[in-house]
């Protein structure tokens, strides 16, 4: 257990830094009024129109850090904050979300997969870690029950690691747009490049912890098979 509180602890430390850095930024490109004069729901339609997707709407959505796309009802669900504001942190996570929009339009094959696995996921970040607990109580009489664990934990890993290439092509396609329309200024831009940046460090963070944690437990369970 002992590596397990360990891995925990450096993720922590460097998921901390992150936000930290993520959150400073944010509070001051949030302080830097667009030229344009734009909203972060004006910035949205613009770039759904610009693509030419007209099956998409932009709404928003109560508290913070609620943006999102959903596949399902295709909304660009913009934080209160966010839709209403007229900063370049606001373009740039407007900008960023009608990025998984034009996804969806191509047919991105990452975001395809990441849809297909919510389910599992679902169900598999419920049981997890209680069978994990379970199993690692049990891990001299029942390790098959760790090895379930193992897997269940598994399938969250492989979502962890999907999101990436889907929230950094987002962020591609956001500053691609950003550029290509002349919708910022120059020094907009770099701010919410620098903000979306910063944001997809975050998931990668994840994703490595949740491999090194991964790694960790499958170490446990061969450990316990070598000494049956």
């Amino acid at each position: 257990m002992a590596g397990a509180w360990m891995i925990g602890i450096v993720v922590m430390l460097v998921s901390f830094f992150v936000s930290q850095q993520l959150r400073s930024r944010f509070q001051k490109y949030s302080a830097t009024p667009l030229s344009n004069g734009m909203s972060g729901a004006e910035i949205a339609q613009r770039m759904l129109r610009d693509h030419g997707i007209t099956n998409v709407q932009v709404v928003s959505v109560a508290g913070q850090l609620t943006d999102h796309y959903n596949p399902a009802t295709r909304t660009v669900n913009l934080s209160e904050p966010v839709y209403h504001a007229r900063n370049a942190a606001a373009a740039a996570v407007a900008a960023h979300e009608c990025g998984h929009a034009v996804q969806h339009a191509t047919a991105y094959k990452w975001l395809a997969m990441r849809s297909a696995l919510v389910p599992v996921v679902s169900i598999a970040s419920n049981l997890v870690q209680w069978v994990l607990l379970g199993g690692i109580l049990l891990i001299n009489t029942f390790p098959q029950l760790l090895l379930f664990g193992i897997l269940l934990f598994a399938a969250t890993t492989v979502f962890s690691l999907v999101t990436l290439p889907v929230e950094y092509d987002a962020s591609r396609r956001a500053l691609a747009w950003m550029e290509r329309s002349h919708i910022v200024q120059p020094s907009e831009y770099a701010m919410s490049a620098d903000a979306l940046k910063w944001a997809a460090r975050t998931y990668l963070v994840a994703a490595l912890g949740s491999v090194a944690t991964l790694l960790y437990y499958v170490m446990m369970y061969l450990g316990a098979s070598r000494r049956d």
